[in-house]
């Protein structure tokens, strides 16, 4: 994005809704939703680039999530998911060119980060919510348009003699594809790596018969037989969905009051401070009684803490992802009353078997990764009085450090919610994650029951440094000084590093692996310099590389 898209007068903004897409037309017929991509050439997110043959920018992505959203929490009726396309044999031309061409690093990177997360909802929405999703590619779906297709459950491509797949990012950009489309193809699609590097760098893609043979699509039927057989396969995934019913949970708008220096919502607050690059994000504890059944839960709606408040941070998350480059470490904060947020936590463990407190889970597990993969330092602060317990707590062990005061009335509580509910990228728990090498205190720790005052939490692990009342202040202070004198390139490789221990899985390998080495070849010359690839996509002028291999 280019840099004035990046100022405080021009902000990205995450929530939308149906009646306001611009780019996608979102359909219910019974227990199927269909998605049909429909980008308009003339409303990207900022000018200087036509979306055309169905590219997509940030805005187009946002629309994409929200659909997915709205389809886990307001049509419970939906079975399976059709992806397709209103354009003449072309399904998705991917991430537009020229938007990436015209961007600052730090916003490819972050709209990369972001269609990933978009794409692994989709996955997380097959594996825990039953509904499964298939790709109906009536034309051409290269680079992210390809990358959107294998993130579903299914691929049906129409044999038309020209429609195709293709990963072109090498081959014409200098760059990987930026959606996770290299480790699917290995880890998901368990594509052989010889036919994935010939594919991979075959501009033009692969078609057809030997698009199947390949296992790139599971299917590719004539053109004829082409909706006779997306309906087959359709029927297939209702008829094996595992989708519990429950009551529509209709998602409302957020409301949050914004000024130069502060983002206030019902249930999370942020306070900037550019000057020291630090933010405070504060995430209150409900107030009042709070949902106790799943019925409750359903009549309460959107209102109810466990869905409002983990609305209102991911929102949060996003614009200091996006709208907040300078600031670099965040203070994370939780107040109120510890006993409501366990009281939360014992209705989304006492009610796991609902369709709609499953959504609701699912989704917290989805913020609570968001900060794992925020490139920014994340401190929580313990004082007196504080409210992270149990779902809250996890945010605290989301945190790079714990700081808690050792004093009178500082305690933290552990729930069911710390045994597993909300894991990692890595598939662990973050205490499971945060114990790799002594993982019996896991167990020691989930028997703890009550609170657990300073010491306490330090003796089992729980907290980084404990800091009594004379050195509290001085302590925090020269933590946040120290972080913000630091490299931000060293602390976001840093941090991503420590963040994931123990095993490797699909998702870290895009996050750590892929994604990282694509924050690299994003700063290269031969893709971004002056004769890169990117930069002269769609001039006459060819790419000039250097050829020494780094």
């Amino acid at each position: 994005m280019a840099e004035h898209a990046q100022t405080h007068t021009d902000p990205v903004r995450f929530e939308t809704h149906p009646d306001r897409y611009k780019h996608w037309e979102l359909t219910l017929h019974g227990a199927v939703a269909k998605l049909v991509m429909n980008v308009k050439e003339d409303q990207g997110m900022r000018l200087g680039y036509p979306l055309k043959l169905n590219s997509y920018d940030l805005g187009v992505d946002i629309e994409l999530a929200d659909a997915l959203m709205r389809i886990r929490f307001e049509h419970p009726e939906v079975k399976a998911l059709e992806f397709a396309s209103n354009k003449d044999r072309i399904f998705c031309s991917g991430a537009n060119i020229y938007m990436l061409g015209s961007s600052t690093h730090a916003f490819k990177v972050n709209f990369c980060k972001y269609t990933n997360e978009t794409r692994l909802y989709l996955e997380d929405m097959s594996q825990n919510s039953g509904i499964q999703s298939l790709c109906a590619l009536n034309g051409t779906a290269s680079g992210g348009g390809y990358e959107l297709a294998i993130a579903c459950d299914e691929i049906a491509l129409q044999d038309d003699g020209g429609s195709a797949v293709s990963l072109p990012e090498c081959p014409l950009l200098g760059v990987l594809p930026g959606t996770g489309g290299l480790t699917r193809l290995a880890d998901k699609r368990k594509i052989r790596r010889d036919l994935a590097d010939a594919f991979s760098t075959l501009a033009e893609g692969v078609r057809g018969k030997r698009a199947v043979e390949w296992g790139l699509v599971d299917e590719a039927p004539s053109k004829p037989q082409f909706d006779a057989c997306i309906k087959r396969r359709l029927d297939a995934m209702v008829s094996r969905s595992t989708r519990k019913s429950f009551a529509p949970m209709v998602l409302g708008p957020l409301e949050c009051k914004r000024s130069d220096k502060s983002v206030e919502y019902k249930y999370v607050s942020v306070a900037l401070d550019r000057s020291t690059r630090i933010a405070k994000l504060t995430i209150h504890a409900p107030e009042g009684a709070q949902p106790k059944t799943a019925a409750e839960l359903a009549k309460a709606g959107d209102q109810s803490w466990c869905v409002r408040a983990f609305r209102e941070l991911d929102d949060a998350l996003l614009d200091l992802r996006f709208n907040e480059p300078l600031i670099g470490t965040v203070a994370l904060y939780a107040d109120g009353d510890q006993s409501q947020v366990l009281a939360v936590d014992a209705m989304l463990d006492s009610q796991k078997d609902d369709g709609l407190v499953n959504e609701v889970r699912h989704f917290i597990k989805r913020v609570l990764k968001r900060v794992d993969l925020t490139a920014k330092s994340f401190f929580a602060i313990l004082p007196p009085g504080t409210a992270f317990a149990g779902t809250l707590y996890d945010l605290a062990l989301a945190a790079d450090r714990i700081y808690m005061k050792d004093e009178a009335n500082t305690s933290v509580q552990i729930s069911a919610m710390n045994a597993g509910v909300f894991p990692m990228s890595n598939g662990l728990s973050r205490l499971q994650s945060r114990f790799l090498r002594d993982p019996a205190n896991v167990g020691r720790v989930l028997e703890t029951r009550g609170p657990i005052d300073t010491q306490a939490a330090n003796k089992l692990g729980l907290v980084t440094f404990a800091p009594d009342d004379i050195d509290w202040d001085d302590e925090i202070r020269i933590a946040f000084e120290e972080r913000a004198s630091l490299s931000p390139d060293a602390m976001t490789g840093m941090e991503a590093s420590l963040r994931f221990g123990g095993p490797e899985t699909m998702e870290t390998k895009i996050f750590g692996r892929l994604s990282a080495w694509q924050n690299w070849i994003f700063q290269r010359p031969n893709a971004v310099g002056e004769k890169g690839a990117l930069t002269l996509y769609g001039k006459p002028e060819r790419a000039e590389f250097d050829f020494r291999r780094t």
